[in-house]
């Protein structure tokens, strides 16, 4: 087990209190042009950990993202974004952050070290060997996801882990481990910097990836698209003119509205003629 954490070393950036507002952004611009050369190294280990996921929900599992500190609260953003926009439902992709969602805001760090809190999370959530939980750190040592992931093993749940270390205690823990190594910090330790944007992304990935693996998208786009709100149902609207062929706004409208979704009205118009 590697106990140095490469995330919590000292920034090759000194005295930043004495730079302009100039240097400092350009020096954070110019680490954070790395994050994607680290996530390219991470692929291999992430296509595997994409297509498991996308095998267990197609056999009616579900995917739990097992978090703490800035990597579970963006996974916490993720899975909300899901529902409207690719039509599925709120259960499917779930996440587990340590001091719980509704705490979302208030930051509760101190719940990191809850060993039993993230597996009891889940019990409560009746987790199986059905789904695959992925655990979220970047130092890959935290307490909440590393205990958890240890129990889901145990008891032959699938698991992965996203963190930002080599040689982890959590990835020792998963069956899938990604690690992205993204190195020190431009503020030394502030792992919610170029951790926290590698952590973004790949989310966007595997969310993304999987929606399409499952057919929630057409060609390029949000076919499956909740109507929730007027800029919504005008994009979904002309998806449905562009892949119909309908050239009539109001009645691709009315026809959309009707079916609920540019999907449901698309299979209409193929079955009906109209």
């Amino acid at each position: 087990m590697n106990n140095i954490k490469i995330t919590e070393q000292p920034s090759k950036y000194r005295h930043l209190e004495k730079m302009t507002v100039e240097e400092l952004t350009a020096h954070i611009n110019h680490e954070d042009q790395t994050v994607a050369l680290a996530i390219e190294k991470a692929l291999p280990a992430l296509n595997k950990l994409i297509t498991t996921i996308a095998g267990k929900l197609k056999a009616g599992g579900r995917l739990f993202y097992l978090g703490a500190g800035s990597g579970g609260r963006l996974s916490v953003l993720d899975a909300i974004e899901l529902p409207t926009t690719f039509g599925v439902s709120p259960e499917l992709v779930q996440p587990i952050l340590a001091g719980g969602v509704e705490r979302l805001i208030e930051a509760p760090e101190e719940m990191e070290d809850d060993r039993d809190g993230g597996w009891k999370m889940l019990l409560e959530r009746k987790v199986s060997d059905k789904d695959l939980v992925l655990g979220i750190t970047a130092s890959g040592s935290t307490p909440f996801v590393v205990e958890g992931l240890r129990q889901c093993r145990a008891h032959g749940i699938t698991t992965g882990c996203l963190t930002n270390n080599p040689g982890t205690e959590v990835a020792a823990q998963a069956d899938l481990p990604v690690e992205v190594i993204t190195g020190p910090e431009f503020l030394s330790g502030s792992t919610r910097m170029k951790s926290g944007t590698a952590q973004k992304m790949i989310f966007d990935m595997i969310s993304t990836t999987v929606m399409i693996q499952l057919g929630r998208v057409l060609d390029n786009r949000m076919v499956h698209v909740k109507l929730i709100n007027d800029k919504i149902t005008d994009r979904a609207v002309k998806i449905l003119m562009e892949q119909s062929g309908l050239d009539n706004y109001d009645e691709a409208k009315v026809l959309l509205l009707r079916h609920g979704s540019v999907k449901a009205a698309l299979d209409h118009i193929e079955t009906t003629g109209k």
